[in-house]
């Protein structure tokens, strides 16, 4: 199974603090760390590491971050060939806020992520016409998205579009995308900024499917994930794992639904597989570093009363 991710690669700069801050106030740190991330790198080595053969395209700095990016990737086993190294461009950063329950506050300097343009998504259609799913965010610029989106095949590859972080999504051909994964933030901003509880998940997932998205699938952390059909809203629920740091969980869901869909599973087997790679992921610290194996995720499904559960 080939999986092609076009997205973001930055540099995490992560700090854990006593509690996430308000505006304007300043909380003490208790542990500074650094971790390779940003979407598209952190998706691209969880498919991997889920047993993908897997192509990552993007941009970085030609700087110490972004040979350190690759690096990691190339060791978890993507192919980064399709990457290209920006002379006079910084690679991109987030800063990160971990707080003791594992929730988390993100900046993000795009850098060399905000170089992707449409000449570089025409040079790199070839290759993602051949994969069997293609996995995309928003951490990217929206042009050359629409462009893949409206020179794809019709009906290959299959589309994942993580729509992070949230923006209008018109300019985009969505008829195109077979699965949207918004969280419940990311939805409530995607549908008018309205507050997205269990009981409006019907309304603005119907919303969304209306918009032409083939398939919606809701990451709602604690709550697990929703699928959201045409007839109404299926809840796929999370696994009771006590969680140190929520960082790269919806990457990891991410990239085991396209690796579950590209074995050909069907999108209830494939959500439920998702959620055991989240619910994993959140169990360590880091991005691409907390990202669990296929076997890791087998074990889990097995033995899940081996992991310490919160209350």
């Amino acid at each position: 199974m080939k999986i092609a991710v076009l997205g973001s690669l930055n540099m995490d700069l992560v700090m854990e603090v006593e509690r996430l801050p308000r505006p304007g106030e300043t909380v003490p740190g208790t542990g500074f760390s650094r971790y390779p991330g940003g979407k598209g790198n952190n998706q691209a080595i969880a498919a991997a590491r889920l047993g993908a053969e897997v192509r990552l395209f993007g941009r970085v700095g030609r700087d110490r971050y972004g040979e350190e990016l690759l690096q990691v990737a190339q060791g978890a086993g993507v192919d980064t060939s399709g990457v290209e190294a920006l002379a006079g461009e910084a690679t991109g950063v987030a800063l990160i806020l971990v707080g003791p329950e594992g929730q988390n506050m993100i900046g993000y300097a795009p850098g060399a992520n905000g170089r992707v343009d449409e000449e570089y998504a025409q040079r790199i259609l070839p290759w993602l016409r051949e994969v069997d799913v293609l996995l995309l965010q928003l951490e990217v610029p929206l042009p050359p998205l629409a462009l893949i989106l409206r020179r794809l095949p019709p009906d290959r590859p299959l589309v994942v579009l993580d729509p992070a972080p949230a923006r209008d999504l018109s300019p985009l051909p969505l008829a195109r995308v077979d699965y949207l994964t918004p969280n419940r933030e990311e939805l409530a901003i995607l549908t008018g900024g309205r507050a997205v509880d269990q009981g409006e998940l019907v309304r603005a997932g119907q919303e969304l499917l209306s918009t032409g998205v083939r398939n919606l699938v809701i990451k709602a952390d604690r709550d697990g994930a929703y699928l959201a059909e045409s007839g109404g809203v299926t809840r796929f629920p999370a696994y009771r794992v006590q969680a140190v740091d929520t960082t790269a969980a919806g990457d990891a869901f991410n990239a085991a639904l396209a690796v579950s869909l590209a074995e050909g599973k069907g999108p209830y087997e494939a959500i439920g597989f998702a959620n055991a790679a989240a619910a994993l992921t959140v169990t360590r610290k880091g991005a691409a570093s907390s990202l669990p194996t296929k076997a890791e995720v087998q074990d889990f499904l097995r033995h899940p009363y081996r992991y310490p559960t919160r209350d």
